[in-house]
């Protein structure tokens, strides 16, 4: 820093004067001025680059735990307190979400469909347990309405639907959505909250029909349901509240891209291991095929061995 000011004040003060006065050596001012970054100096800036980019390529919306798992992906050697650091000094921050509203979050056992669910978030297998809700998105023409559901044993959105009324049918299309993309060969539990979209006879007959079995939140317990919620509170902090829609189309689009560009194949997530929705299957699925492929080829061999020992 001294060194510094002094190359700064050249052109008004003498060299040695400012040497002096700061009690530095002339000799050390211009062997810095040779050189004023040192090796770590500079290894901070290239990597301070590198973790701007991750940011920006993640909507700025990554913090710096997310941040460092990009670096290591990208054979970098850093730990995470040198990676929180420099993105500190370069103003690099996660968007930060909404704090809790006080108050009591119990809520009394659903009168309409018991809570099968029971907050068990966490499923060993695909297409086991789905969890849907709704939200609106502000636009100057007016709210659109967001409808998801999402997996949660990967954490995917494997279905979605916006549109402008709030009605039974944009739950039901986010729905008809995932099961056409999953086709799930055994019933699937599908939780929801209390809304009126999900007690009604068109959502009932349509989970009969495509043999889903329905659970429900406890009324006024938002806790119950609280991946879909985090989804939410997710998007909204992350695109849709940095954001101002002229139209619901354009809602749309940005939806999307934030689901079917970023979300899924790209949003690391701690719960998957620091993988995204999309990546997470794909790994589990190469080593369920591959423990599948193992026992078969055991089995070949027991029946070789059996057959030449005859």
């Amino acid at each position: 820093m001294r060194y510094a000011f002094v190359a700064e004040h050249r052109p008004v003060f003498s060299v040695r004067a400012m040497c002096r006065s700061l009690r530095i050596h002339p000799s050390g001012f211009y062997a810095w001025l040779k050189n004023p970054l040192s090796k770590r100096a500079k290894e901070d800036v290239r990597q301070t680059e590198l973790i701007r980019e991750a940011w920006k390529d993640s909507g700025k919306v990554y913090g710096y735990r997310k941040l460092h798992d990009d670096l290591l992906d990208q054979g970098e050697t850093c730990s995470v307190n040198r990676v929180a650091r420099l993105a500190s000094l370069a103003g690099i921050k996660a968007q930060i979400g909404y704090k809790r509203r006080p108050g009591s979050h119990g809520g009394k056992p659903s009168m309409v469909v018991d809570n099968r669910l029971a907050r068990q978030f966490n499923v060993a297998v695909p297409d086991k347990a789905w969890v849907t809700d709704i939200t609106y998105i502000r636009t100057l023409e007016g709210f659109a309405y967001l409808a998801v559901v999402i997996d949660l044993y990967s954490r995917r959105v494997v279905g979605w639907s916006l549109q402008s009324r709030q009605t039974t049918d944009v739950v039901l299309q986010a729905l008809l959505m995932a099961v056409w993309r999953r086709k799930p060969k055994r019933k699937v539990l599908i939780h929801s909250d209390q809304g009126s979209q999900f007690t009604s006879m068109d959502w009932a007959s349509f989970l009969k029909a495509h043999n889903l079995e329905h659970s429900m939140s406890r009324r006024g317990n938002c806790h119950d349901n609280a991946v879909a919620e985090s989804f939410f509170n997710l998007i909204k902090r992350e695109r849709i509240r940095r954001r101002t829609y002229k139209t619901r189309k354009e809602a749309r689009r940005d939806v999307f891209d934030y689901i079917e560009m970023f979300y899924n194949p790209k949003r690391k997530h701690a719960r998957n291991g620091m993988l995204s929705p999309a990546e997470f299957e794909r790994q589990q699925k190469m080593k369920t095929e591959g423990v599948q492929k193992s026992r078969g080829y055991s089995k070949i061999v027991c029946i070789i061995v059996a057959n030449l020992c005859t």
